[in-house]
């Protein structure tokens, strides 16, 4: 009988060391907590795990830090769940990082990630430190790596471009069309009163002409008209010469002419609320988009040639 009490007891203490044991495994187990985001790397590459707020799901994200930026993981964050409203970035201080900054330099320290008002502490693991040897190495790498992405991208670079500057010349025509035709209809307005002005200027002289002749053959003599016609020289001179300092050009007809037109110009201008500034700055802004264009598609046509050109050989 006491042989069996104690191998009953010591089956007993068995079971209830395994039982201990058991618990304090459960107890004390690694597993993640069902709302924590971990950073952890994979192949090289970084994997963001959380849990979508809406479906109550674990999703990785992959990234890709020389390509990805803030922006674009939040958006790849909303687009898997599409009832998240807000996300934002910040660093553990409180400071929010910017859309544009590469996922790199946020993976370098922790952060704090706000969904729909939520914080969450994320802790990135460190980095072992490199060589310079191996930092040297590590930037050509990512420096061919950034020269083949722009290489591979260009063309269809180039064509978003392309696209987006027509639709820039026709927003920009779409504006000037209505101050072309008023802009139209002023310089007509100002070219008939130049053209008014030049025809007075005309009759004026050829009066001055007539009444000249009339007072030397008709009333009086050349002696006593000479004189008289010396001091009208000499008053148109001074007339020219005052004209020459006020205005800083030589009296010629061509530049009276069009000083006069920039007048009646500006004058009509703020009389029916044409705005020179605005237009002058509309053709710059055609001008350059236009320009812009002509060298893109120059770049796409050169392209497609050397494309030829190897295919030919």
């Amino acid at each position: 009988m006491a042989v069996m009490a104690v191998s009953a007891f010591q089956v007993l203490c068995v079971k209830l060391c395994r039982s201990l044991k058991f618990y304090q495994s459960n107890l004390y187990s690694t597993l993640v907590p069902s709302d924590e985001i971990t950073v952890n790397y994979k192949h090289g590459l970084p994997l963001i795990t959380l849990t979508l707020p809406s479906r109550k799901e674990r999703c990785q994200f992959v990234v890709k830090p020389m390509l990805s930026t803030v922006g674009s993981f939040l958006q790849d964050l909303q687009n898997e769940d599409k009832g998240i409203r807000t996300a934002a970035v910040f660093t553990a201080d409180g400071t929010e990082i910017a859309a544009s900054t590469l996922m790199e330099i946020l993976l370098m320290s922790d952060f704090k990630l706000v969904i729909d008002k939520i914080t969450y502490d994320v802790q990135c693991p460190k980095k072992e430190k490199v060589s310079s040897e191996q930092a040297t190495e590590m930037e050509n790498m990512k420096s061919l790596v950034y020269r083949l992405f722009t290489a591979l991208h260009l063309e269809e670079f180039q064509k978003k471009r392309e696209h987006h500057l027509l639709e820039k010349i026709d927003h920009l025509k779409g504006q000037l069309q209505p101050l072309e035709q008023m802009k139209a209809r002023i310089e007509a307005r100002s070219e008939a009163k130049i053209s008014g002005l030049l025809w007075a200027g005309l009759a004026m002289l050829s009066v001055q002409g007539g009444a000249m002749a009339w007072l030397t053959w008709w009333v009086y003599s050349w002696d006593i008209m000479e004189p008289v016609t010396y001091f009208i020289t000499f008053a148109n001179s001074m007339v020219f010469f005052a004209y020459f300092i006020v205005t800083r050009q030589d009296y010629t007809y061509s530049a009276v002419k069009s000083r006069q037109f920039l007048h009646f110009f500006h004058k009509r201008s703020k009389q029916q609320h044409f705005d020179v500034v605005q237009y002058n700055k509309l053709k710059d802004d055609l001008a350059k988009a236009t320009e812009a264009l002509r060298h893109v598609r120059r770049s796409l046509y050169l392209r497609m040639q050397v494309e030829e050109l190897d295919e030919k050989k």
